[in-house]
C-alpha cells in the first residue's frame, strides 16, 4: 500500500500542577515531583491517578507528556525525577545507572470506529493489513470497504511494540502517521469508517465511538490474548524519597484499583 501523508503533530509539554493539603508528615507544601510521561501511560493510567497521589501524599506533580523514548531520555539526561514508558530499557541505559520497575499490563488493542462491520481477525489477516497486503475489509467478510491504516510515529513505544508483537520486526505500512500515539484515538474518531489502528486498552476505553477487534476470537481481557505491553516506571538509580513515594502508590490500592478499571492487569499479575 503507497503511503499517502502523514498527520503530524508538535510535541507540546503540559505542565500539570496538582494541589492538596499535606496528609502525611513525610511531605510538605512546597513538595514537588518531576514527572516525565509516556502519552500512552497519560491517557490510559494517569489521567486519574495522579489527582490521587497527590490528595494522598500531598505531593505535587510537574507534569510533561511525551513518547516513552523521550521521557526516558529525559531521566537519562537529569531533566526529569522519574519517567513512564511502554516499554523495557535497553542495557545502554542501564549501563547510565536507569533502573526500571515494572507496574502494569496493558493489552495493545487493535481498535476501528464501531460502525466497522468486523469484529474479529486472524492474526495473520492483522499482519498482512499492517504490511499492506490487505486494503478492503471485504477481505476479512466483511462490506467492500477500503481499509485506512493509522500508525503511531516509529518513536512511541506503541509503534516499536506492535512492530515487534505483530510484526515480529517487519516494517508497519500507514496511511496517515500521529507523531503522538494516543492521536490515533483522535484520527480513527475523525476519519470515516473503515479506518484502523492500534494502542494501549486503558486509553481507548475511554472513547466510546470506538470499539477493540478480537484477535483469533480472543477479547484483551482474555487472559491468552496475544499483544500486551509492560508500562514502567524508570529512575535513575533506585527510587527514594517522594519519587519512591510515587512508585508506590501504582501498586497501592487505589491505585491498582485505577488499573484494574481501565481494562489492564497490574504488576506483578495477581
Amino acid at each position: 500500500m503507497k503511503k499517502v501523508f502523514s498527520i503530524s503533530s508538535l510535541i507540546v509539554a503540559s505542565l500539570l500542577v496538582l494541589w492538596a493539603v499535606v496528609p502525611l508528615a513525610v511531605a510538605t507544601a512546597d513538595q514537588k515531583l518531576q514527572y516525565s510521561c509516556s502519552a500512552q501511560v497519560y491517557e490510559a493510567f494517569e489521567n486519574a491517578r495522579l489527582d490521587a497521589f497527590t490528595k494522598e501524599t500531598g505531593i505535587s506533580i510537574d507534569l510533561f507528556v511525551a513518547s516513552s523514548n523521550s521521557c526516558v531520555y529525559r531521566v537519562m539526561q537529569d531533566m526529569t525525577d522519574i519517567a513512564s514508558s511502554t516499554r523495557a530499557i535497553y542495557q545502554r541505559h542501564k549501563d547510565h545507572g536507569l533502573v526500571e520497575t515494572p507496574f502494569c499490563k496493558d493489552p495493545l488493542a487493535i481498535i476501528t470506529k464501531k460502525a466497522t462491520p468486523v469484529n474479529n481477525l486472524r492474526e495473520g489477516q492483522l499482519r498482512q493489513i499492517f504490511s499492506g497486503g490487505i486494503t478492503n475489509w471485504k477481505g476479512m467478510g466483511g462490506p467492500d470497504l477500503p481499509i485506512t491504516l493509522v500508525v503511531p510515529g516509529d518513536e512511541t513505544g506503541a509503534h516499536k511494540n506492535f512492530r515487534r508483537l505483530v510484526m515480529k520486526h517487519k516494517e508497519i505500512n500507514y496511511d496517515y502517521l500521529t507523531y503522538k500515539s494516543t492521536r490515533v484515538l483522535e484520527a480513527i474518531e475523525a476519519l470515516p469508517v473503515g479506518a484502523i489502528s492500534f494502542i494501549s486498552r486503558g486509553a481507548q476505553i475511554t472513547h466510546p465511538e470506538i470499539k477493540v477487534l478480537s484477535i483469533d476470537g480472543k477479547k484483551p481481557d482474555d487472559q491468552s490474548y496475544p499483544y500486551h505491553q509492560i508500562f514502567y516506571m524508570v529512575t535513575k538509580g533506585e527510587p527514594t524519597g517522594s519519587v519512591k513515594a510515587f512508585v508506590e502508590f501504582a501498586n497501592s490500592k487505589k491505585g491498582r484499583a485505577i488499573i484494574k478499571e481501565r481494562g489492564m492487569l497490574c504488576c506483578p499479575v495477581e
